[in-house]
């Protein structure tokens, strides 16, 4: 099935917040970013805890939170997060001392997958595609929101679909608009972030529902 998610990267728990109530009426899905300054040279709101009221019943019951965990070993994050009540974890591999340990924790908790920054090779993937519920590909380098699609990177999406068939989640995050949205469900992407195509509009919903028709022409 594919599927468009809401991506939101904040330093400050206000602006999260907006943004979430933006779209919590129409989404299925939300994706938080968090980045903690040695993955990346910039920092977001790193507390898990005030998502609880968005995440966890009664509120949160037809919403799925993913955090995309753009950090130094990055499952000392898992846990905090689950009791927060997320369900889904994408940690980045770059900063990852042992991906086996990572989804199998992850596994404990959720859904998990593993997250490939936009120059990084899958030959650096360590975990059977099999044992993981989704892929997170960047089309750009990550660390920053409002950067423009790189379709170089959409090469990773073409081998990981021709090598896994239909059975593997891959999910698109950077630069996603309803031009590049095309080109990576094209590539065999089946799940796509949007940040900024969706929040810099004075009409987010009308922005996910042309994603949504982009994808479907």
């Amino acid at each position: 099935m594919l599927e468009i998610i809401p991506g939101i990267l904040e330093k400050e728990w206000g602006e999260i917040e907006r943004k979430i109530n933006l779209v919590k009426s129409f989404a299925k899905a939300i994706h938080i970013d968090i980045i903690d300054g040695k993955f990346a040279p910039n920092t977001t709101f790193l507390d898990p805890a005030p998502f609880a009221r968005y995440t966890l019943p009664p509120s949160g019951q037809d919403l799925l939170f993913e955090v995309h965990l753009m950090v130094e070993e990055p499952i000392q994050y898992l846990k905090p997060f689950a009791d927060a009540g997320f369900k889904r974890f994408l940690g980045h591999i770059e900063k990852m001392s042992d991906q086996v340990e990572f989804v199998a924790q992850g596994e404990l908790l959720g859904e998990v997958g593993l997250a490939i920054d936009g120059l990084t090779s899958l030959d650096v993937v360590k975990v059977p595609y099999s044992d993981l519920d989704c892929v997170l590909i960047m089309t750009i380098k990550a660390g920053e929101s409002g950067q423009v699609f790189v379709p170089e990177y959409l090469e990773k999406v073409r081998t990981l679909r021709q090598a896994q068939g239909q059975f593997l989640q891959i999910e698109i995050d950077g630069g996603i608009n309803d031009k590049t949205i095309v080109e990576a469900r094209n590539a065999g992407a089946t799940r796509f972030v949007a940040n900024s195509f969706i929040f810099n509009s004075e009409n987010p919903q009308s922005q996910f529902q042309l994603l949504q028709k982009q994808l479907l022409d």
